[in-house]
C-alpha cells in the first residue's frame, strides 16, 4: 500500500496524562510503517460520551503510514494495551487513547473501525487545527478546550 497520510488522536485522562501522551508518541516513533511528520499542541477537553470522569489531554499526530487501516489499528491497541490500558465502561477513563482520526480522504467502515472517527474529540477529527497543530486541510473543526500551551513531542 502507498503512504497516506494518518492523523492520529492521542489521548489520557488518568495518571501523568501529559507524561502518558509524550510516551505513546515515543511509541509511535518507534513503529514500523509509521513516520511522525508533526505532533500538535496539547488540549485539555472535558470528557465525550460519560462525563463523570477526569478531563482529557488530547493532541493529534500526523503521519506518513504504510499500513492498511486494520493493521493500524492493531497496531495502536497493542500500544494502548503496553501503556497499560484496561478495558472499562464504554467512553469511560483512559491512561492512553488512540485513535485514527483520518487517513487521507479515506471513507472505511468495518465493525471494529470508522474513519474518518466518529467521535473523536471535539475538534479532533480531520483538522486538529490551532498554531503549531497538523492539518489534514479542507476543514473547520477547530479545538474545543483549554490549550495546554505545551506540545507533547
Amino acid at each position: 500500500m502507498p503512504a497516506t497520510l494518518a492523523a492520529l488522536g492521542v489521548g489520557s485522562n488518568l495518571g501523568n496524562r501529559l507524561v502518558n501522551l509524550r510516551a505513546a508518541l515515543r511509541h509511535l516513533k518507534a513503529t514500523a510503517g509509521l513516520k511522525i511528520i508533526q505532533a500538535s499542541d496539547v488540549f485539555e477537553t472535558p470528557p465525550w460520551g460519560v462525563t463523570d470522569q477526569p478531563y482529557f489531554l488530547n493532541g493529534c499526530v500526523l503521519a506518513e503510514c504504510a499500513l492498511q487501516p486494520e493493521e493500524l489499528l492493531k497496531l495502536l491497541k497493542g500500544i494502548e494495551g503496553k501503556m497499560g490500558r484496561r478495558t472499562t465502561r464504554r467512553w469511560g477513563e483512559r491512561v492512553i487513547d488512540l485513535d485514527i482520526l483520518a487517513m487521507d480522504s479515506l471513507i472505511y467502515d468495518s465493525p471494529d473501525l470508522h474513519i474518518p472517527h466518529g467521535h473523536a474529540p471535539a475538534g479532533f477529527r480531520a483538522d486538529p487545527s490551532g498554531a503549531n497543530s497538523p492539518t489534514l486541510g479542507a476543514s473547520d473543526h477547530r479545538p474545543h478546550g483549554r490549550r495546554h500551551g505545551v506540545g507533547f513531542s
